[in-house]
């Protein structure tokens, strides 16, 4: 029996399986960490790559891409005693792998639990209603803590959201309530507001109508008095006219008989 083919092919096949092992082609935005006898070794950019055989081999994989994490809910105690449940969304991104493959086990468990005690410490600082008006504020807090502490791990927090704040059943009822009541008192104010603006605005036009009118009276006894004035002037200047008319007329020839004779 002739065993050479079978060495042969054997050989073949183990050339095939070694070079398909040892061979390593990294994606775009991909960090391969490679050990050499349980040593770190090197770092596999974006490419091809040949390892050496039974002596590398991959011992991490980390995407450089932006991450969202989701941080579970959680029950958070305000400053005013009410428990509230929040939770949120972190955004991280591999910057060294190496720190990241050596120096936490879990980066990504760890930055979402230091975000949760962040969150509960900065809720706990704040009253129920400043919680819904200080988000950005619990957000820029949050992403400098989680941020500062993953530094050693290779990880960059570049942003946290909160995504909802529940708060009790009965303390959303009471809210409701005061945010009704503070609707009606508004609509109640604005309605008042007309109602004192109309009766301005009639009290104007009484005013506007009376001095209109009382000038319009002053105007129509000017022209009545002037008119009786000039009437009497009229009257004086005729009789004056006509009693001068009767002296000329006296003082010529003949105009005192004249004037005898009407009299008589």
């Amino acid at each position: 029996m002739n065993i050479g083919p079978i060495i042969t092919a054997g050989i073949a096949i183990l050339a095939i399986v070694t070079l398909v092992n040892t061979a390593r082609v990294v994606p775009q935005k991909t960090a391969v960490i490679v050990e050499r006898l349980g040593k770190y070794s090197r770092t596999l950019k974006a490419g091809f790559h040949i390892l050496t055989p039974f002596v590398d081999r991959v011992a991490y994989k980390h995407s450089l891409k932006e991450v969202a994490v989701d941080v579970p809910p959680q029950i958070c105690i305000t400053k005013d005693n009410i428990a509230v449940e929040v939770d949120g969304v972190l955004y991280l991104q591999v910057i060294d792998p190496v720190k990241a493959s050596y120096g936490i086990e879990n980066f990504l468990f760890a930055s979402t639990q230091l975000s949760q005690t962040t969150m509960r410490s900065e809720i706990g600082k704040l009253e129920l209603d400043r919680t819904f008006e200080e988000r950005d504020a619990i957000n820029h807090s949050i992403i400098a803590a989680v941020d500062k502490a993953s530094d050693p791990w290779g990880v960059k927090i570049t942003r946290y959201e909160i995504k909802n704040i529940h708060p009790p059943q009965t303390v959303r009822d009471a809210l409701e309530k005061q945010m009704r009541a503070e609707r009606e008192k508004r609509a109640t104010i604005a309605e008042s507001e007309g109602e004192r603006q109309a009766k301005i605005n009639v009290a104007e036009g009484t005013k506007q109508e009376a001095i209109a009118y009382s000038e319009g009276e002053k105007m129509k006894r000017i022209n009545e008095a002037e008119g009786r004035a000039r009437e009497i002037e009229l009257v004086a200047i005729a009789t004056a006219q006509g009693i001068r008319n009767i002296a000329e007329a006296i003082e010529q020839p003949g105009g005192r008989d004249a004037v005898n004779l009407r009299v008589a």
